[in-house]
């Protein structure tokens, strides 16, 4: 069954590392086959990490990108988990990045991606609440 996405006018969405931008009007696009796909909110830019969180983000999304379950790759984004573990001081945030780090090691980079996004976003929102 192919993948549909809906596209605002302008939109950009990176398929298996072609960036993608949509034209003057909403659009749809069927993706008949199996492809690594990132919406354009949900890329993140070098200039953009600030935190470990953002770094550990940024490492999962090279990745996940590229295709690349191995090498520099690979490195760096456990190493930005790694980081991150050891700066974290909530252990529900702990478990997290450890489930992450699983799916990293396991291969599923889609998964390990949108639990690091989760995080993510659950780390702003505490941080808008302090």
């Amino acid at each position: 069954m192919p993948l549909k996405l809906s596209l605002k006018p302008g939109e950009a969405v990176v398929v298996n590392e072609a960036v993608i931008r949509n034209g003057e009007r909403r659009g749809t696009m069927l993706l008949e086959t199996k492809a690594r796909i990132l919406r354009e909110r949900d890329v993140m830019f070098p200039e953009d990490v600030l935190t470990p969180h953002d770094a550990a983000y940024f490492a999962l999304m090279q990745m996940y990108i590229v295709g690349e379950t191995s090498g520099q790759l690979y490195d760096a984004a456990i190493t930005a988990l790694t980081d991150l573990l050891e700066k974290s001081t909530d252990q529900t945030e702990r478990d997290a990045v450890l489930r992450i780090a699983q799916l990293v090691a396991a291969g599923d980079l889609y998964k390990a991606l949108g639990g690091c996004r989760k995080l993510l976003k659950t780390v702003l929102a505490e941080a808008d609440h302090a």
